[in-house]
């Protein structure tokens, strides 16, 4: 299968384009400059384009089975008004513009799998989430709402819409981790705020396995929960990566601190969501990496 993808030369983007292609996929890479593109691997290919904005990349998707959208301003640093409008319009125009490039009812479908996060729950304390729980309306979870929409769309053209809601993923060099080992390597890494807050995760090696199950089962469409159906308390994640590190895991971030720092986006951390994958359990997906302590183990080489 031909599958282009948008946000392929980044942390997730490099696992799943590494494991799609072990299934004998063809991927296109879209970048916003070649300048950077070092060589060509087998199976690889790179096309030059920016995905915000309308062009003549659009073209190319009529030739390819499937596209991956993995676009979008990264959510991890101060809401700024500015930055807030990076991580709406990384998003949504992208969707937009990759929609709009689907031809109507081709003769062969085309399959369109766009990311959305679990932010799109909102704060629900313990309550458990799965796929048909309702939106929250935080600025999150509106743009969530706003971008699964605009993805949605696609089907009016034939297209299969899937949907793909992330946890918080957990890889070396990079993503979430990227940021909290060294702290722990430090020792002032531990729980934040209360530590009772639920986060949901999934090892990138799971989250590229689920990519390679959801093109082996069309039937599939619609939202789909991409995390480990163990989500835990943030004080966990913390002792699990401190005995990882064999660090200490006990300095903690105070709650008014974090806020300060990181104003509105602390209430994303503060708070988090418990979510259940549960289209994936129903369907026989087995998580290779379900535990924090297996998966933190794994990713830290301890």
């Amino acid at each position: 299968m031909k599958i282009l993808m948008t946000g392929g030369t980044g942390f997730v983007g490099k696992q799943l384009t590494s494991r799609l292609i072990q299934d004998g996929h063809e991927m296109t890479i879209l970048t916003r400059s070649l300048k950077g593109v070092r060589g060509s691997s087998p199976g690889i290919s790179y096309l030059e384009g920016d995905p915000t904005q309308k062009g003549s990349w659009q073209e190319a998707i009529k030739t390819h089975s499937a596209v991956i959208n993995l676009a979008g301003a990264s959510i991890f640093s101060k809401w700024t008004e500015e930055h807030k409008k990076a991580i709406r319009e990384s998003r949504v125009s992208t969707t937009q513009n990759i929609v709009e490039g689907i031809p109507s009812h081709p003769e062969a479908k085309i399959t369109l799998f766009s990311t959305s996060a679990v932010g799109y729950y909102g704060f629900c304390g313990d309550e458990e989430l799965v796929e048909d729980s309702p939106p929250g309306n935080d600025f999150l979870a509106r743009i969530a709402l706003e971008w699964e929409g605009e993805a949605l769309k696609a089907r009016d053209k034939g297209a299969r819409v899937v949907i793909t809601r992330f946890g918080i993923v957990m890889g070396e060099k990079g993503g979430a981790l990227g940021q909290m080992i060294p702290l722990f390597k430090k020792y002032i890494g531990g729980p934040i705020g209360s530590g009772k807050q639920w986060f949901s995760w999934v090892h990138i090696k799971d989250l590229a396995e689920a990519f390679a199950f959801l093109l082996k089962h069309p039937e599939i469409s619609g939202p789909v929960n991409v995390c480990s159906p163990n989500p835990v308390r943030n004080k966990d994640l913390a002792r699990a990566l401190g005995k990882a590190l064999r660090k200490p895991s006990f300095m903690p971030a105070p709650g008014f601190m974090i806020k300060l720092v990181l104003g509105e986006f602390g209430s994303v951390i503060l708070k988090g969501q418990r979510v259940i994958p549960k289209r994936l359990l129903d369907k026989g997906f087995v998580f290779q990496y379900a535990d924090i302590d297996q998966a933190l183990q794994s990713i830290t080489g301890q």
